[in-house]
């Protein structure tokens, strides 16, 4: 009986993030749903400054006293309930892997797609889960049937995971990769995207575009560019590894043909953890990355095929969909953008100090570049840290030079005071 009950009770797991015993709903719903009532009367952009809402939501994480992380960009950390979900499934899992990942892990796949699609506004049958935009992204451009002379636009600020795929083709099929260049940051759209535009030629497929440049936090319009692309009989990828999870949009909405994204990024899932839509009428030409056997099948899931991979990672992917979902798109975005703004017009008029991004919103929101006279990135990067236990990254891409901060929803404003006091002491005091 005793292994019956917990039996039942590890089947009982896989309604998980999407059932009543959620961890979520556990340890935060009725908390969440006190306060967001205590401040139903505030707006996004009003709720952004109120230390008393989000003092609740940094709570939920674990993040590091010794350290303050501002390099979010790269990755973030998980809410609690995200580890813990990972945790579990990981314990069960063990348990005997054969038949708890296949048999039963397996079948969270769908609730969890469905669950994807409506927090992107898609239909399921679009949506394909994997472990990052990279495979995302790779999977789009290594699966298009593109031909010798064929031509493709990107920007030389792109991700280099998604340069170098395109680099690739263009060895392997001869296809012809044409990268245009930016010097951000740009405040006017009909700049970006006639300069794609001018980059057309007849033999142009397909338009890359990176929705946030992750050197530097440029947001780029993306409607009008794949507007314009729809005009010229073009097709479009858009990677928005930065984006989704922080930006309130519907992916279709975008009117791109194909979209990647990392979800460990400000989605707050598991580490390895990735999302990938296709417009349902172009999955059927685009081949799998890895092996299928229907590779020019119509099922989104042609592109799940990875072999053996970490159930409870994707597992532990819903609870931090439940987390996204208790605060709101809008209202994370608004927040994040406010705790880029409060410390980066903060010390944009510190001397022998220099800001890399907009400070208006349709251009940035969490990613900001920032600089010290006389010093390189790398200095200012090691100085932070070492003296002041902040953790950011230092940028050298192209055109781009400078250290990349970003915040999260956890992060707290006297760690943004903090960085201000650290910024005006460096740059006072040079190398």
């Amino acid at each position: 009986m005793a292994n019956r009950r917990n039996f039942v009770k590890q089947l009982g797991l896989m309604a998980g993030a999407f059932s009543a015993n959620s961890l979520f709903n556990q340890a935060h719903a009725a908390e969440f749903e006190h306060i967001n009532l205590a401040k139903a009367g505030l707006n996004a952009q009003q709720l952004a400054t109120d230390e008393d809402y989000w003092s609740v939501i940094q709570q939920a994480y674990t993040t590091s006293p010794a350290l303050i992380n501002l390099n979010n960009g790269g990755v973030s950390p998980s809410p609690r309930i995200v580890q813990e979900a990972v945790e579990r499934f990981n314990k069960m899992t063990n348990e005997g892997p054969s038949y708890y990942m296949w048999r039963i892990l397996d079948q969270g796949r769908e609730p969890l797609r469905y669950k994807l699609a409506q927090l992107a506004g898609a239909d399921p049958e679009e949506i394909a889960i994997n472990r990052n935009a990279t495979e995302a992204l790779n999977t789009v451009i290594f699966g298009l049937p593109l031909s010798k002379g064929d031509e493709v636009i990107g920007t030389k600020q792109d991700y280099p995971n998604m340069i170098n795929a395109w680099k690739q083709r263009a060895q392997r099929d001869g296809i012809v990769y044409t990268q245009i260049s930016f010097q951000f940051p740009i405040e006017n759209d009909e700049e970006i995207v006639s300069a794609f535009e001018k980059a057309i030629t007849p033999k142009t497929k397909i338009i890359h575009i990176t929705h946030i440049i992750n050197w530097i936090g440029q947001i780029l319009p993306v409607k009008k560019i794949t507007a314009m692309a729809k005009k010229h009989g073009i097709e479009t990828i858009v990677d928005g590894a930065h984006s989704f999870g922080l930006l309130d949009y519907k992916v279709p909405e975008l009117g791109c043909d194909y979209f990647g994204t990392s979800l460990h990024k400000f989605l707050s899932a598991p580490i390895g953890s990735g999302m990938m839509w296709i417009k349902k009428e172009k999955i059927e030409k685009i081949w799998p990355l890895v092996c299928n056997d229907k590779p020019n099948g119509t099922d989104i899931r042609k592109f799940e095929t990875l072999g053996t991979r970490s159930f409870p990672i994707e597992q532990g992917i819903g609870e931090a969909v439940n987390f996204q979902t208790a605060i709101g798109s809008k209202r994370k975005e608004e927040r994040i953008r406010y705790l880029k703004n409060y410390w980066a017009t903060r010390v944009k008029e510190i001397p022998k100090v220099k800001i890399h991004t907009s400070f208006k919103d349709e251009y940035a929101c969490a990613i900001c570049g920032v600089s010290v006279d006389g010093m390189t990135p790398g200095e200012l990067d090691s100085a932070l840290f070492t003296n002041y236990k902040i953790h950011t990254v230092g940028i050298v891409w192209e055109n781009i030079s400078c250290v990349r901060i970003t915040p999260h929803v956890y992060t707290r404003i006297q760690d943004l005071d903090k960085l201000v006091m650290a910024i005006d002491t460096i740059a006072k005091k040079g190398k």
